[in-house]
């Protein structure tokens, strides 16, 4: 299972605690993607469970007031 998107929160945000005990996030990268212009936080996540999620960057802006994440995923 992948979930990907724009969480509002950080992997360690209390609020996302239901989500982030039952799925891993990226061992390695920061990939902080918001606000776009100057990024400080990732908000936007890659989590999975029977798969494992490996190097998380952004990548170039677009337009968005966040940045786009693109993560290396791993299956079985």
């Amino acid at each position: 299972m992948l979930l990907l998107g724009d969480l509002n929160g950080t992997v360690d945000d209390r609020g996302l605690a239901p989500l982030t005990s039952r799925l891993d996030a990226a061992e390695r990268g920061f990939a902080f993607s918001f606000p776009a212009r100057f990024p400080v936080a990732r908000i936007d996540q890659v989590l999975a469970r029977s798969a494992t999620v490996g190097r998380i960057r952004t990548l170039p802006a677009t337009g968005s007031d966040h940045l786009p994440v693109t993560a290396r995923v791993g299956l079985g």
